[in-house]
């Protein structure tokens, strides 16, 4: 049997297979040469100290203990071309791994996508931010992947309650991945990598007998009797089923229009909401690990803050070490900030979300609106800050320090944000109350990180696609709406997800219930 260690080494023994073996066996008091393998299964960085260390958990096989390498393997897939179908709406997380995990329970997916595939989406991402075009149907937010596609690729989830996220990330390493985010605690694919994996699973789901249809926009639901019978696109078809998965993503609005129009029942959810914090990678590694300079064995230092600033929390939000900021707005007329990196995270700039708790009551001005109000609110902040940095794809920008002093800056550097920046003062961007809070929050945590609070620092707005501000509700049994037999909201649109793993195992969890109830 092997032997299960937990250590904490430096970052070079971490680094390194051979100091690494070395260290082991002097753990364990044998030789070197007994020592046949040491597999790594759990790794963490510890910065508290000034003396950095790595967390590591692993199993160690002296020579005479059989070894053998871990292979991942996908799934018996089956061939379902013949079975009953079942309509997915959105090739985001929760609908791509939907489709697996409806293959696997012998049924046939229906994958519809407004947007296009991830190669044909490059071509739109460019006219963002190039040319400032938004294209409402291919985006940072729309197309095949979902927003996670183009968006950095995170897997970290706090979630474990919600399901098996072991298996979400052993599927993605079977489609692909590296096997490092089976180990690391912070796993992360990068958005240069995560395409060809998106493409892939959409390759075997076909292979298996699904369908994958891109550049086709659901307008309306045909439902009799409170029961889903199908749907109908932009061009007029009509595609019967009466299972229908709901996954569109956090950013479908007129999905929650639709629903809203037809009086199927919707509900307001609070989210988050601010700013694009920008700072130099080389500050923060400074901030985090105590050092001038990080070294080759350490990554691109993240950070995490959290505080409670007039009873509200301010945090930091989908934070990307060695990243740029991104163009995601799904309409013209506003402007929306996202983060992401690639997956060396080898960029000058980190940059991330820094966001405040809303309220159900601060969406009051826009009652009228009903269950929209939170959305009405959110586009209400991404069209004023359209219109104050120039009616382009440029966003309203401020440098930190000035933010707090409600100055105008003289002067913003050149940002990782390719469409550019206009100098505002961001209190014309926000309602009163919310500006206060930030600025109250960044001099917090500029006590909480010394140097955080720099006029090196760029602030960008706003950062307002953190989650849905919609809750589409359902059944808790059998996860079907709570009025429309046969119809599974799903994911983030739904509100009932926050990242990549957690929507695909929701995805799973409705897929499911689907197999189960036709039984």
């Amino acid at each position: 049997m092997p032997q299960e260690l937990k250590l904490q080494v430096s970052p070079e023994i971490a680094a390194n297979e051979n100091l690494l073996n070395e260290y082991v066996a002097k753990t364990v008091r044998v030789s070197t040469k007994l020592v046949q393998k040491v597999v790594v299964q759990k790794r963490s960085i510890d910065a508290r100290q000034k003396a950095i260390k790595i967390n590591l958990k692993v199993l160690v096989y002296l020579i005479d203990e059989e070894f053998v390498a871990q292979k991942i393997e996908l799934p018996d897939y089956q061939n379902v071309s013949n079975a009953q179908e079942v309509i997915i709406i959105g090739a985001g997380p929760a609908g791509l791994f939907a489709a697996l995990q409806l293959i696997e329970l012998g049924l046939k997916p229906i994958v519809i996508e407004r947007g296009k595939d991830v190669r044909g989406r490059r071509r739109d991402l460019k006219a963002i931010n190039v040319d400032h075009i938004v294209n409402e149907d291919s985006n940072y937010c729309f197309g095949e992947g979902g927003a996670g596609t183009y968006s950095d690729g995170k897997l970290y989830t706090r979630s474990k309650k919600r399901g098996d996220v072991d298996r979400i990330l052993k599927l993605l390493v079977g489609f692909g991945a590296t096997p490092d985010i089976l180990v690391e605690a912070h796993p992360h694919i990068g958005t240069n990598k995560l395409p060809q994996i998106i493409q892939d699973i959409r390759e075997k789901i076909i292979e298996c007998g699904g369908q994958v249809l891109f550049e086709m926009r659901v307008t309306d639901f045909i439902i009799k009797n409170n029961e889903i019978q199908g749907i109908v696109t932009q061009n007029g078809d009509t595609i019967s089923a009466n299972k229908v998965i709901l996954a569109t993503g956090h950013s479908a609005r007129d999905i929650f229009e639709l629903l809203d129009r037809k009086k199927i029942f919707i509900e307001a959810k609070p989210f988050a909401l601010g700013v694009r914090a920008e700072h130099p990678q080389e500050l923060i590694d400074k901030i985090q690990y105590s050092c001038d300079y990080r070294g080759e064995h350490l990554p691109p230092a993240p950070y995490s803050i959290v505080k409670q600033v007039n009873g509200r929390g301010m945090y930091s939000f989908c934070m990307c070490p060695g990243g740029v900021i991104a163009p995601c707005a799904t309409s013209p007329g506003e402007v929306v900030t996202n983060g992401w990196s690639p997956s060396k995270r080898d960029q000058a700039t980190a940059n991330s979300g820094i966001v405040v708790e809303l309220k159900l009551e601060d969406f009051k001005p826009f009652a009228k609106f009903g269950a929209l109000a939170g959305m009405e609110f959110q586009k209400s902040i991404e069209q004023k800050a359209w219109h104050l940095a120039g009616q382009t794809q440029k966003v309203p920008a401020q440098r930190m320090i000035d933010f707090t002093q409600n100055k105008v800056s003289s002067s913003i550097p050149k940002t990782s944000y390719v469409p550019g920046t206009t100098s505002v003062e961001m209190g014309q961007v926000f309602p009163g109350f919310l500006t206060q809070i930030m600025r109250e929050g960044f001099i917090e945590f500029g006590k909480a990180m010394r140097g955080y609070m720099t006029n090196d620092a760029i602030l960008h707005a706003p950062e307002s696609r953190t989650s849905s501000p919609v809750r589409i509700p359902r059944d808790t049994e059998t996860l079907e709406h709570v009025q429309i037999k046969g119809l599974y909201p799903c994911g983030e649109g739904a509100g009932f997800a926050g990242g990549i793993i957690s929507a695909a195992i929701d995805g799973e969890k409705c897929a499911l219930k689907i197999a189960e109830s036709l039984k």
